[in-house]
């Protein structure tokens, strides 16, 4: 039987290149069942390149993926993508729609039943706490309010493992904090998290284990507290940790 702290998701060894550009490079890493995996790397570190392999949006991969023990290919076996859900860094929605029509559109994109449309909506709108502005228009959101609502669309079939990339960039406090709760809500309720993000206190609050990137593979990976000692920095913040691990360099993305 498979319990929480099970391994879900391995990856081993995976390399990927944007023509002569190489974007990650045998980069190895677990993501056990139940976690908020936190990943981490300065720009163009391919943070972003390896969610994409994972969520199957790239194709042509060098390595090995394993889901829950079985061979994982995302890009080329839908029934495998339908075990994931995706929260990208650009908001996702439709300005003209309603959150409720924007809500029930993804649901029956992701292949949610048509009976259990309604029900994925009106939870999505309660984790979101937009249930008293479901049906006004997108455009007049605020951009907390559009980040609260870009997260639930990505849970709406409830997959198992969840990938955010960036989900609080440019939210006020308020809607950072109900996204925090919402995330831990979520893992609660039995999701497994891969939680990318530039801002070190939010990985240190919400995520169980932290994996590290630079210059496209995974440099370091365990609790934040294993991370400083590996760093020699015992007891350490995770900011520090970071910057010991990965340098203090400027980083621009190409």
């Amino acid at each position: 039987m498979v319990v929480a702290g099970d391994d879900l998701l391995t990856i081993e060894s995976l390399g990927y290149r944007y023509g002569e550009r190489v974007a990650v490079r045998a980069a190895s890493l677990t993501c056990r069942r139940g976690e908020i995996l936190g990943l981490l790397g300065p720009n163009g570190a391919g943070k972003t390149t390896l969610l994409s392999c994972v969520s199957g949006l790239l194709a042509g991969h060098d390595g090995v993926m394993t889901f829950a023990g079985t061979p994982f290919r995302p890009a080329t076996d839908a029934a495998a993508r339908a075990r994931l859900g995706l929260v990208p860094q650009d908001l996702a929605l439709y300005d003209d729609l309603t959150a409720r029509e924007n809500l029930v559109f993804f649901a029956r994109l992701q292949g949610v039943p048509s009976g259990k449309v309604s029900g994925a909506v009106d939870r999505a709108l309660a984790l979101a706490g937009l249930a008293d502005r479901a049906d006004d228009r997108v455009r007049a959101y605020s951009g907390g309010m559009k980040r609260r609502l870009n997260l639930v669309v990505g849970d709406l079939h409830e997959p198992e493992l969840l990938l955010l990339d960036e989900p609080t960039v440019g939210v006020d406090p308020q809607s950072r904090n109900h996204l925090f709760e919402s995330l831990q809500a979520l893992r609660q309720g039995g999701r497994t998290l891969i939680y990318t993000s530039h801002y070190m206190e939010e990985v240190q609050r919400l995520c169980d284990r932290v994996a590290v990137m630079n210059d496209g593979a995974v440099v370091a990976i365990g609790t934040a507290a294993q991370l400083a000692e590996r760093a020699g920095t015992p007891g350490a913040d995770l900011e520090r940790v970071f910057l010991t691990l990965t340098g203090r360099s400027l980083r621009d993305d190409p």
